[in-house]
């Protein structure tokens, strides 16, 4: 314990001295107030402060009321994201350069598979029909198409192959992936297609 001795006061802090002080308490605020980090750009931090914050909820009954909110307002901005082909909210299967160029090879095209759907209910609603007749005709029908798809499947996979190997020439790629990736999509109704297609049909690739 430091003894104070009588008729002896404390030293006065020197300008320079609380300048210091000055300046370290005001270092420690604006850390504390985020500083720390890269100032927002303008745009970013209007898109923040849209006005004053919110106050805390006052039950957990409002607090699990927000809490689904923010949730469901993630969701959805997950969902627009993805649709529109954005690599950071997009699965892990559909990322990358490489699988665009391949959603873009069969979305540029008119493809057999887009049909599968449509020609399948057919030929099942064929099978429930009394008619002996119509049951040979819906299966004639369908493995017709069947053979069908698979010479249009082999066509788009060596589109495929050409077009990877072209554009990216230097990257070792899995391609029997790419191209089941690429045919996979392209049995599918072109409006159903995720994500969405960015090319009309006779684009060049």
């Amino acid at each position: 314990m430091k003894l104070r001795l009588p008729g002896r006061r404390d030293p006065v802090p020197t300008p320079d001295a609380a300048s210091g002080d000055s300046a370290e308490l005001t270092e420690q605020m604006l850390k504390a107030g985020g500083k720390g980090r890269p100032t927002p750009k303008r745009n970013e931090a209007q898109g923040r402060r849209q006005g004053p914050p919110p106050p805390p909820p006052t039950t957990r009954k409002e607090a699990y009321k927000r809490m689904r909110e923010q949730q469901a307002a993630r969701r959805t901005e997950t969902r627009l994201g993805a649709a529109r082909g954005d690599d950071s909210y997009l699965p892990a299967r559909d990322r990358g350069p490489v699988r665009k160029l391949v959603r873009d090879v069969v979305d540029s095209r008119r493809n057999i598979g887009s049909l599968f759907l449509l020609v399948a209910a057919v030929a099942l609603i064929g099978t429930f029909v009394p008619s002996l007749a119509v049951k040979a005709y819906s299966s004639f029908v369908l493995f017709g198409f069947f053979i069908v798809l698979i010479i249009d499947s082999v066509v788009l996979g060596r589109k495929i192959r050409q077009a990877v190997t072209a554009r990216f020439p230097d990257d070792d790629h899995r391609m029997k992936g790419l191209i089941w990736y690429g045919i996979s999509r392209s049995t599918m109704i072109r409006k159903w297609r995720f994500p969405k297609p960015d090319v009309g049909v006779g684009a060049t690739i």
